[in-house]
C-alpha cells in the first residue's frame, strides 16, 4: 500500500474511532438527575425517555456506520473498483457515459445500503418513541421523488464536471466551480417554489390572531416576505418545525402545523424572531459564501490529484479517468470534511446565539423564549446535556443549558 492509501485509511480509521468515541462518551456522560431548569415542565419519566432515545438513535449510528466502514474496507481491499471499472467499459466506450455510470452505480449502491437504515429508523426507532407518522406510501413517494430529483439535478452536474476535467486543461477546476456554484445559488430561489412543494403541502396560515401577530412582528423588524405557509408536517412526524426559505420576493415563512397546535401567538412570534433573525444578521448569505469558497478549494486540490497514477494504484485501478479521479479524491477528501463540519458547526453554534439575541432584543420576552426552548427540547426528546466532545464535532446548535444562559445574560445587558 502506498502513501496514498496508507493516509486515507488512516484517516478514515481515525474519523471512525473519533466520532464513535463522542457517541459512547454522550452516553456514558449522562446523569440521572433531571436539570433543575426542566423541573418545571418535564416529569422524571419524560426524561428517561429522552435518554432512551438518544441511547437508541446513538447505537442505531454507531452500527451504521460500522457498516459503511466496512463495506468501504472490503469493497476496496477485494478490487471493486477496476471490476465496475470493467464493466461499465463493455457497455459503452464513451468517456463522459462511462464516467456517468461509474459514479452512478456507486451513488446507488450507497442508497442500498442506506435504505434498509432508513426504513428501521422510521419505521422502528421513530415509531416506538412516538414519532412516526410516516405511512409505506409516502416513504415509497418520498424515495421516487427524491431519487428522480437527484437525477435531474445531478446527471447534468456530473456530466458537466467530467467534461470540464476531459475537455477544457489546466482551468477545468475554475470553470466546475462557476458551474457548482451557479447550480448552488439557483437551488436556494428554485427550492422554496419549486422543489419543496413536491414534498409538502404548503397551505397560506388563514387570517386571524395568529396571523396578525406574525405580520405585526415582521413588520416591526423590516422583514417582507412573499406569505406566511402552514407545511403538513405530521404526515411524516409529530415533531415541531419552523423556518423561512427563499431569498428577495420569494421568501416564505413556514411553520409546520404539528407546531402550530401546541403553541400560542405570542410563543410563535419568538420562534419566528429567532428564524428572521439568521436573515437579518446574515447568517443564510455567510453559509452560501462560505460554501461557496469551500468548493473552489476542494476543486482546485482535486485538480491537483485527479489524474494521480499513484491514486489509482492505491485502488487497483490500471487505467487513469478523471471519472476514477473524482470517485478516489473524494476518498482521500472525504475525512477531512469532518475537520470542515467542525468549523461549520462552531460557526453555526455561533449564529445560534445571534439569532437568539436578536430574538430576545426584538421581542422582548426572553423568559417565554425560554420557556418555549425548553418545550421543544422536551417534546422533542433532546439530549439535555450532551458530552463536549460530541457538541464540538456534531452539534450545529449550541446546547439548550447554554442557550438559557446566553439568552439570560443578552437580557440582563439590555436591562442595564
Amino acid at each position: 500500500m502506498n502513501i496514498y492509501g496508507i493516509v486515507i485509511l488512516t484517516a478514515l480509521l481515525v474519523e471512525y474511532i473519533l466520532v464513535t468515541t463522542a457517541d459512547i462518551l454522550s452516553v456514558r456522560s449522562m446523569r440521572s438527575n433531571l436539570p433543575d431548569e426542566f423541573k418545571e415542565i418535564c416529569d422524571f419519566a419524560t426524561y428517561k425517555n429522552s435518554q432512551n432515545y438518544t441511547k437508541v438513535r446513538t447505537f442505531f449510528s454507531i452500527i451504521e456506520s460500522t457498516l459503511f466502514l466496512a463495506v468501504i474496507l472490503v469493497w476496496w481491499l477485494l478490487g471493486g473498483f477496476p471490476k465496475l471499472d470493467e464493466v461499465v467499459s463493455h457497455w459503452t466506450s464513451a468517456p463522459l457515459i462511462r464516467g456517468l455510470l461509474f459514479i452512478g452505480i456507486l451513488i446507488f449502491l450507497r442508497g442500498l445500503i442506506n435504505l434498509p437504515f432508513s426504513i428501521y429508523s422510521t419505521f422502528v426507532i421513530e415509531e416506538q418513541f412516538g414519532f412516526n407518522k410516516t405511512t409505506p406510501s409516502v416513504f415509497l413517494s418520498d424515495l421516487v421523488k427524491t431519487t428522480v430529483l437527484s437525477i435531474i439535478i445531478g446527471v447534468p452536474l456530473v456530466l458537466g464536471v467530467l467534461a470540464f476535467f476531459e475537455y477544457t486543461g489546466d482551468y477545468a477546476w475554475l470553470y466546475c466551480w462557476i458551474l457548482g456554484t451557479l447550480v448552488a445559488v439557483s437551488l436556494q430561489y428554485i427550492a422554496p417554489a419549486w422543489i419543496m412543494p413536491l414534498f409538502n403541502k404548503f397551505t397560506p396560515l388563514e387570517e386571524g390572531n395568529l396571523r396578525n401577530a406574525l405580520l405585526a412582528y415582521a413588520r416591526s423588524v423590516q422583514f417582507k416576505f412573499r406569505d406566511i405557509f402552514v407545511i403538513d408536517g405530521s404526515k411524516r412526524s409529530v415533531k415541531t418545525n419552523a423556518y423561512f426559505t427563499g431569498f428577495g420576493k420569494n421568501k416564505r415563512i413556514a411553520l409546520f402545523d404539528t407546531l402550530l397546535a401546541k403553541y400560542t401567538p405570542d410563543e410563535l412570534v419568538t420562534i419566528l424572531a429567532h428564524e428572521i433573525g439568521h436573515y437579518k444578521r446574515r447568517h443564510i448569505e455567510q453559509g452560501i459564501i462560505f460554501s461557496v469558497i469551500h468548493m473552489g478549494i476542494m476543486f482546485f486540490v482535486m485538480s491537483l490529484f485527479i489524474r494521480e497514477k499513484e491514486l489509482f494504484n492505491t485502488f487497483f485501478m490500471p487505467n487513469v479517468s478523471f471519472y476514477g479521479g473524482l470517485v478516489f479524491f473524494g476518498l482521500l477528501y472525504s475525512p477531512l470534511e469532518l475537520f470542515v463540519s467542525i468549523l461549520l458547526n462552531f460557526i453555526s453554534r455561533l449564529h445560534e446565539y445571534s439569532a437568539d439575541e436578536f430574538a430576545v432584543r426584538t421581542v422582548g420576552t426572553p423568559e417565554m423564549f425560554i420557556d418555549v426552548l425548553k418545550k421543544l427540547h422536551v417534546e422533542n426528546l433532546s439530549n439535555l446535556q450532551p458530552h463536549p466532545l460530541q457538541i464540538f464535532l456534531k452539534y450545529s446548535h449550541p446546547p439548550v443549558l447554554e442557550r438559557i444562559k446566553r439568552i439570560r445574560e443578552h437580557a440582563k445587558l439590555l436591562r442595564s
